[in-house]
């Protein structure tokens, strides 16, 4: 058991929920993009590569507790900006340093993927990077639009498939909400169809929350923004999961956010939420 932290971090430092017990190492400080107007996680960084030297220092911090390290998350917001040679000289050291080491992940945005090749990701998988976080927020091009995420219908699915013919497993993300009144059917329908293309092992939702208000969000908007309320959210989320047909993706709606937990494999799981669901609503 590691009794004392060996590094120090650069706050403020995000990792997905299931990373819990992973070693983070920084890469780089914030998000390579950090424009998505929803999102406040980087908004008061500004986006630096560290020093490789730098991140050696953090590994080998870890040495007298290499056996322990089964986990490793790569931060910040997507060090997938790096070039392949660099990130795997880290692959390669967390290797070395490990001897137990399972898997390495990290997030990752689809405009990142698309421009390594797939000899590239397929080099990066059989270095130990296994799996991808994926914040798709949405599956409409006019809400990806609005929302600044500087990503499209076509690209995010090119960003998945070529990860996945490299061998690598997506954990992506929904956010529900996030197409306000205007646009929620074709959120919640074009992120369904964008889903059963893809075909990703893990999904996740949460619901868009505006952590400096919604007067502070609907100023990042592209254009007005009207809130759904809970019924509204739950009815989306109906909608979403009535629309998916996935195979075998394993789901998680249980963000501090989500109203309503829900847990399984989807599909053997769809029609047992969508009971759920019809429960809530018909008792709203």
């Amino acid at each position: 058991m590691i009794s004392y932290f060996p590094i120090q971090y650069h706050e403020p430092v995000f990792r997905p929920p299931s990373e819990a017990k992973s070693l983070i190492i920084q890469l780089t400080y914030g998000c390579s993009w950090n424009k998505c107007a929803f999102c406040e996680m980087y908004s008061d960084q500004q986006f630096k590569v560290r020093q490789e030297e730098e991140v050696f220092a953090d590994i080998d911090a870890f040495v007298p507790y290499a056996n322990q390290i089964r986990r490793v998350f790569l931060a910040d917001g997507d060090p997938m900006i790096l070039s392949t040679k660099r990130l795997l000289r880290v692959l390669a050291h967390l290797n070395n340093t490990f001897p137990f080491l399972q898997r390495v992940s990290a997030y990752a945005s689809p405009n990142n993927l698309i421009r390594k090749t797939t000899s590239e990701l397929k080099e990066l998988y059989d270095a130990g990077l296994k799996l991808l976080f994926v914040g798709v927020e949405s599956g409409d091009d006019d809400v990806l639009l609005r929302i600044n995420k500087g990503e499209t219908f076509d690209s995010i699915i090119a960003g998945l498939d070529k990860s996945k013919e490299a061998g690598m497993a997506s954990s992506v993300m929904i956010i529900n909400g996030l197409g306000g009144k205007q646009y929620s059917r074709s959120h919640a329908i074009s992120s369904a169809r964008l889903l059963n293309i893809t075909q990703p092992k893990y999904l996740s939702t949460l619901v868009l929350s505006a952590y400096k208000g919604w007067p502070h969000l609907k100023a990042r908007m592209k254009a007005d923004f009207y809130p759904l309320n809970s019924l509204e959210l739950m009815q989306e989320m109906q909608l979403f999961i009535e629309n998916l047909a996935l195979e075998n993706t394993i789901f998680r709606s249980d963000h501090v956010s989500n109203f309503l937990v829900l847990k399984g494999v989807l599909g053997r799981d769809r029609d047992k939420f969508i009971s759920t669901i019809d429960r809530i609503i018909a008792k709203a």
